[in-house]
């Protein structure tokens, strides 16, 4: 062993210090006599046995500091493999049995899946969640694009990774359309590279697994802070505030609904009652009005009882801020988009919506479902079809 090779060295200088201090007594002990020699001989050995303990203590401090280094390596090593160890076992625990054997074939898969982004803000959520769901379902690993984890990411607090440019033009995709709503041969869907598109804006994509997407689209802190400060402002000392967030879908809908799917858009009768439900359930509400048509709004939603504030900017090319603001009230009143659903899903709470809001032989029907859009939970109130009746005899 080493220590013992070092120990054998050092008793060798021991013995060799040794023979110059006995040659170097007798040399000095030969010109005295008497009580001379025997006190210069009790001096020498004197300083010889002080030497001699201090080089023998410095041998058995090397000795054993070389030890207990030899016992500290073998204590981290055995210390950080079980901690190892352990940390593997909790992670596992924390997990159900079911979730736990998809985690691990996730990681181990060689696939990759994404969606192609498409849309507003309001769709982007519902690629991203149906992708999200369907990856896990199918014990894939998905992948977002860069122009959706732009957008997104401003607000939530994202886990599937981004996919670089370059590896996403090189990797070869299969195309896969997804309609609005869950269909069963999603669940079983064997190919590695998939490239889903299409606008899959339906909860029964991903509702069974609710908590994990709401903890997808985690507001980050700073923007929960600034909301709350922003609320808290708007009411200033009173308590037990009920907020109500008001989404009125205007813009491009305005004439596509008419004109193209035979629609109907919320109209200020809706609003009225959507209000007045709240406002007779609840003792203190205030309704947050945000809009992309915020001026008609102002004119056509009754603010003279001092409960209504609009706060949004209807900055479409920059909805972040109204969201975040509509997603921290307590309840929900939408209108028609995704841009609404996603506000109410996050918020939780009580939900009004508008529904029927086309006629029976609309176009858009091939490409929605009353049934698949909004929670059978929530509360819808029929649109007010006459416009469109008056055009057809």
């Amino acid at each position: 062993m080493e220590v013992s090779s070092e120990l054998e060295a050092q008793q060798k200088i021991f013995k060799n210090k040794f023979m110059k201090m006995t040659n170097l007594l007798s040399f000095y002990t030969v010109p005295f006599s008497g009580k001379q020699t025997c006190f210069l001989t009790l001096l020498l050995l004197s300083t010889f046995s002080f030497i001699a303990i201090c080089i023998f203590g410095y041998i058995l401090y090397h000795e054993e500091n070389y030890k207990f280094k030899l016992f500290e390596q073998n204590t981290s090593k055995h210390l950080a493999n079980n901690i190892s160890r352990k940390a593997t076992f909790n992670y596992s625990e924390c997990l159900r049995d079911e979730d736990f054997k998809s985690f691990k074939a996730i990681r181990s898969s060689k696939g990759i899946w994404t969606i192609s982004p498409n849309g507003r803000f309001g769709n982007l959520m519902g690629q991203y969640a149906a992708l999200f769901a369907l990856a896990r379902l199918n014990r894939k690993q998905a992948y977002i694009l860069p122009g959706m984890a732009e957008s997104l990411s401003q607000s939530f607090k994202l886990t599937l990774p981004t996919l670089n440019k370059e590896v996403k033009d090189k990797v070869p995709w299969q195309n896969y359309h997804l309609d609005d709503w869950m269909e069963e041969k999603y669940k079983n869907i064997f190919e590695d590279h998939i490239q889903f598109f299409g606008f899959p804006c339906s909860w029964t994509f991903y509702h069974h697994i609710q908590e994990e997407i709401l903890r997808e689209f985690s507001f980050h802190e700073f923007i929960t802070t600034e909301v709350n400060s922003c609320l808290r402002n708007i009411t200033a000392q009173r308590q037990n505030i009920t907020y109500v967030g008001v989404h009125v879908r205007r813009g491009d809908y305005v004439y596509v609904m008419p004109q193209v799917w035979k629609g109907v858009i919320a109209d200020r009768n809706y609003l009225e009652r959507a209000m007045f439900y709240f406002r007779s359930k609840y003792k203190d509400v205030v309704f947050i009005v945000t809009s992309n048509g915020i001026d008609w709004c102002r004119k056509n939603i009754d603010a003279s009882k001092g409960d209504v504030y609009f706060l949004g900017d209807g900055n479409e090319s920059k909805p972040q801020r109204d969201f975040a603001i509509l997603a921290h009230c307590n309840h929900t009143i939408m209108t028609i988009g995704t841009f609404g659903f996603w506000v109410a899903y996050l918020a939780g709470g009580e939900v009004i919506y508008l529904t029927n809001f086309t006629l029976p032989s609309s176009p858009f029907l091939r490409e929605f479902k009353y049934e698949a859009a909004f929670l059978p939970e929530w509360i819808g109130i029929a649109a007010n079809l006459s416009s469109l009746l008056n055009k057809n005899p």
